[in-house]
């Protein structure tokens, strides 16, 4: 289930929730009970062997650069 981000603009509080997709669009209260909130655009961060440089391939590494 995909984790959002979203900031309260009356206390300024920073804070995630897990929800299904169907619900992104959904209002979200803040921790602290307030219902002005805005969804935070957030990016997805790879690690490990998933974020590893593939070898070969590409233009350079594909030997198309002479």
């Amino acid at each position: 289930m995909p984790t959002y981000a979203y900031r309260c603009r009356d206390c300024t509080r920073t804070f995630e929730l897990n929800r299904p997709m169907s619900e992104s669009s959904a209002p979200a209260a803040c921790p602290g009970g307030h219902l002005d909130t805005v969804k935070l655009l957030t990016t997805v961060a790879l690690t490990g062997a998933a974020a590893a440089p593939a070898q070969g391939g590409g233009c350079c590494g594909g030997g198309c650069c002479g």
